[in-house]
């Protein structure tokens, strides 16, 4: 943990590609436009542990989306409107926690309900509901905290009254190689995922407006704030840059082309002119 006075900043990220990458984007912010020091922590787990150590002090900024916000974190409904969420979580997060959401970055990474292209031509596929009759001979797999959140599993098999032959738990890194493999038939995806162009596969409709807006910001400390109040200046210049299909290019150039995340962040960033 950093002490008071301390110019150093800590960086935190989840442990998939894009959450990874915009925690480099928002390091290399910060390095190109303030005086602070900054230490990355990239890559350290799932939400809970991000958050709790974001509690904690022991980061003082990492990326976070806010449907994540409200029904992860603040145990609330969800809610369809993307302005509205915000707002909720802008409000809760300070009172309760002594944290800020800056600027989203611009795209909704929303959770979307995947299958291979050829198994949704196959079958004539286009949207969640077409799977209903299908389902009791399918297997659907996804990542463990997709079962464990309201917006997960639960809640999606209630709205659309879909019955799995089967459910698989699996990290997050095995889930496309499992679909591609034909070890099941759907799966959870990101709207902006890379994967997605990667193994060829379909976004289902969520015809039901299940699924709540994923817009990502940055989520910072509010007594870091406090000490260092260019921190919301400099990444707020990050606010409305990143639309959908960018970010599942970033992904993409991480995932299936190797480029370093250090690099994926750069290029970006000088390509809209943000560093030099």
């Amino acid at each position: 943990m950093w002490g008071a006075g301390s110019k150093t900043i800590v960086i935190g990220s989840k442990d998939f590609t894009e959450n990874i990458i915009l925690g480099e984007i928002i390091a290399q912010m910060l390095e190109a436009k303030t005086d602070l020091k900054v230490e990355r922590k990239l890559n350290m787990g799932g939400t809970f542990v991000n958050f709790e150590a974001l509690k904690k002090g022991d980061i003082d900024i990492y990326a976070d989306y806010t449907g994540t916000g409200l029904t992860a974190q603040l145990k609330m409904d969800v809610i369809n409107d993307a302005d509205k969420v915000y707002n909720i979580v802008q409000k809760e997060f300070n009172k309760r926690f002594k944290l800020k959401w800056l600027r989203p970055f611009g795209f909704n990474n929303t959770y979307a309900i995947a299958v291979r292209e050829d198994f949704a031509q196959k079958n004539n596929i286009t949207k969640v509901s077409d799977l209903v009759p299908l389902a009791p001979n399918l297997v659907f797999g996804a990542e463990h905290e997709f079962f464990n959140r309201q917006d997960g599993y639960d809640g999606m098999i209630k709205t659309y009254g879909l019955k799995f032959k089967d459910v698989a738990k699996m990290q997050v890194a095995l889930k496309y190689q499992a679909i591609a493999q034909g070890k099941m038939e759907v799966t959870d995806a990101f709207a902006t995922d890379g994967q997605l162009i990667t193994y060829k596969l379909k976004v289902l409709e969520d015809d039901k407006n299940f699924f709540p807006p994923y817009y990502a910001a940055p989520v910072v400390r509010i007594d870091t704030l406090e000490k260092h109040p260019e921190i919301e200046e400099v990444l707020n210049q990050l606010g409305g840059k990143i639309n959908d299909e960018e970010m599942q290019k970033m992904n993409y150039q991480a995932e299936a082309e190797n480029k370093p995340v250090e690099d994926v962040a750069k290029d970006f960033l000088k390509s809209k002119g943000l560093i030099d």
